[in-house]
């Protein structure tokens, strides 16, 4: 049962434990108050590793909410990315507890994407979906989400066609014409919702 031989300040918030009888444990002085850990404590290899857990935990959580600070995330997004530095377990545990406190929320995350990605961008149901599944986003949350933009695909594709494309193509000049749908169709709208488009646009 290794015995702690002292306390001191490694680097930033984290602490250095020295041991009579083991290596050193660098755990953050969190972790040291949480436990109330102190130079002459005996401490259990069970214990030892819960402590290192315990810290890891409070890492990955971290490194979780600077990832939410910068933009939301997906569940399974938010996951993938704490596996590049800490175990599988560890990032579901930050992850459950996350959405718990209501700071990790697909569905709400899926709104906002499909806002931005609807509205803003004005990509077609097809590209969205992808965009949306790249993210990690289950099916059906991204079909909840999607469901509401189902009218207006046309008038969203006609604006489009107005901000982006109308000065370079001329959609009564066929070579122009089959451009521009070829153009539409790689932003995720399909040929029905183009042709509607192109009609609005020429009116």
């Amino acid at each position: 049962m290794p015995k702690i031989k002292s306390i001191a300040q490694y680097k930033g918030n984290t602490a250095q434990i020295e041991f009579e009888d083991a290596q050193p444990l660098f755990i953050s002085f969190d972790t040291v108050s949480k436990y109330e850990l102190a130079a002459g404590m005996d401490i259990p290899p069970s214990a030892a590793e819960q402590i290192k857990k315990t810290d890891l935990v409070r890492k990955a959580r971290e490194r979780a909410l600077y990832l939410l600070d910068m933009r939301d995330h997906s569940y399974s997004e938010l996951v993938k990315k704490l596996r590049k530095n800490y175990d599988e377990d560890i990032c579901f545990e930050v992850a459950d507890e996350l959405a718990q406190k209501g700071l990790l929320n697909d569905r709400r995350y899926a709104r906002s994407l499909a806002r931005q990605l609807f509205e803003v961008k004005l990509l077609g149901s097809y590209i969205v979906r992808q965009k949306m599944r790249e993210k990690g986003l289950p099916k059906g949350v991204i079909e909840q989400a999607v469901a509401e933009y189902e009218e207006g695909a046309e008038e969203r594709a006609a604006e489009l066609i107005r901000r982006k494309y109308l000065q370079k193509y001329d959609p009564a000049d066929r070579a122009d014409r089959e451009k521009l749908i070829a153009a539409l169709a790689r932003k995720g709208y399909s040929y029905t919702q183009i042709k509607a488009a192109i009609e609005l646009v020429s009116e």
